[in-house]
């Protein structure tokens, strides 16, 4: 049996099964250190995992989409199913079966775009996008959405600073880098690594006048 240890990663394409969870891409892994892996412990489903999606859905069940070069830490929670009918604005927290339709209020899908970093025990509220590049701080507990190429930290999550200044990040968005083949994004990785926008947009524009 394979020791489970910090630095082995789980690549989502390979191991993940649910089909309400959608990856995008082959890059995109889990840092399963100390559990039992992605779909079992990660993704925390009130309707549509492996021990319920087998029962009728009593409502339409909220879907996972991860873009690709995402990095999930470990012991990361995506909780998954609306407000998993606790009712805030009900006298009665407690869901009733005799009630239990009207208990259910759906927060939406969740989306995690390309290129996020989701730290170690951190934790999604249903519904939340994650913009590409963001980054939430290990142990943040996300209740709204991240704008792309941010920062967030603590609880309620809540922006620190932009990774890069806003035109830069406009530019980044515009360049679309994760959309195309394989092949443009190798071409553009030396640039990746790298703090220099415009040599970035030159490898771009010249892959867009030469492909391949």
């Amino acid at each position: 049996m394979t020791q489970i240890h910090w630095t082995r990663t789980e690549r989502l394409h390979q191991s993940v099964r649910n089909p309400n969870i959608h990856i995008k891409g082959e890059h995109s892994y889990y840092s399963n250190a100390w559990d039992r892996g992605f779909e079992s412990d990660v993704v925390r489903y009130l309707h549509g995992d492996e021990h319920t999606r087998d029962r009728p859905a009593r409502w339409p069940v909220d879907q996972l989409y991860i873009g690709d070069y995402v990095c999930i830490g470990a012991e990361a929670v995506i909780l998954m199913g609306g407000n998993h009918t606790h009712r805030t604005d009900w006298f009665a927290l407690y869901p009733f079966m005799s009630t239990i339709d009207a208990a259910y209020q759906r927060r939406g899908d969740t989306h995690l775009g390309n290129g996020c970093w989701i730290g170690m025990r951190a934790m999604l509220m249903p519904g939340v996008v994650i913009g590409e590049g963001a980054v939430v701080a290990a142990g943040a507990i996300v209740t709204r959405d991240v704008p792309p190429y941010t920062i967030v930290a603590g609880n309620p999550a809540r922006a620190v600073r932009q990774r890069f200044d806003t035109e830069t990040v406009q530019q980044l968005l515009a360049m679309r880098l994760y959309d195309g083949p394989p092949a443009r994004l190798n071409a553009l990785q030396p640039h990746l690594c790298s703090d220099d926008i415009e040599a970035l947009a030159q490898a771009v524009r010249k892959w867009e006048n030469h492909p391949g």
